[in-house]
Formats: C-alpha cells, sequence, structure tokens
C-alpha cells in the first residue's frame, strides 16, 4: 500500500468520519485503492455524502452532473489531487 500525503489522509479522515466508517481507519485507506466497489463498499449514496462533505469542508463544489465525477472517485489519490486543485482559499 502506498503511503498517504498529509492532505490524503485529512481527506480519508473526513471520509471515514461523515461515512461512520467503523470497521476502517483514515491510514487503513490505500490511495490508490478503488473508492467504489471495494473493500471500502461504498456506493452511490456514498458519494453523494463525501461531496456534500467535501462542499463544507473545502469550500466547493462537487457537482453530480459533473462528466469526470468517475475520474475524480476513482481512487483516495484522484479525489484529493482534485480537492487540492479546487478548495477555496
Amino acid at each position: 500500500m502506498a503511503e498517504q500525503t498529509a492532505a490524503q489522509h485529512e481527506l480519508a479522515t473526513l471520509v471515514v468520519e461523515c461515512l461512520n466508517l467503523e470497521s476502517i481507519t483514515p491510514a487503513q485507506i490505500d490511495p490508490d485503492a478503488p473508492l467504489f466497489g471495494s473493500e471500502l463498499g461504498l456506493d452511490s449514496i456514498d458519494a453523494l455524502e463525501i461531496a456534500l462533505a467535501v462542499s463544507k469542508r473545502y469550500g466547493f463544489q462537487l457537482r453530480s452532473d459533473n462528466p469526470d465525477n468517475r475520474q475524480i472517485f476513482t481512487s483516495l489519490r484522484t479525489l484529493s489531487a482534485h480537492v487540492e486543485q479546487n478548495r477555496a482559499g
């Protein structure tokens, strides 16, 4: 498993907290592992909750109609890169 950057760990913590994932810690999320259809067991409802939490924390919206969502939500690494690129201030 690749080591998480500080930004990835912060985002992993947000994901674990907003989804109330009790069986996994933020440090256990592999930055390169798929977020959906993997051991995390996330689904489209979880994606909406993550998008809402990201919006509140980082000050920009992840829109459900964005054609790049499949790419953005591929892994913790891709989601973190998108957040870093778009976060407010």
